[in-house]
């Protein structure tokens, strides 16, 4: 029996990538609020975006799992380990 094999998800299995997209998207929205919500701005700032553009995804998916969504246009890779969503 091999209990590994359960465990790593494959990333050719579409809801393998669907989950991960989700929780990618999650994390960058919750890092964007967070850039965005500094304490420096304060109430009459200008209301700008954070800027952030890569963050390093999600560590329950292996990179094969990255990989695959650049590889089908979902998301991009921005170096150094970071990956950002293409916008449209």
């Amino acid at each position: 029996m091999e209990p590994e094999a359960s465990l790593t998800p494959n990333p050719a299995d579409p809801k393998v990538l669907k989950s991960a997209l989700k929780a990618f998207k999650k994390r960058m929205k919750v890092m964007r609020l967070d850039k965005e919500s500094g304490k420096i701005g304060g109430p009459l700032s200008s209301g700008k975006s954070s800027g952030i553009v890569g963050i390093n995804p999600p560590s329950q998916f292996p990179k094969e799992v990255w990989d695959a969504l650049v590889k089908q246009g979902r998301l991009k890779y921005e170096g150094d380990g970071l990956y950002g969503l293409i916008e449209g």
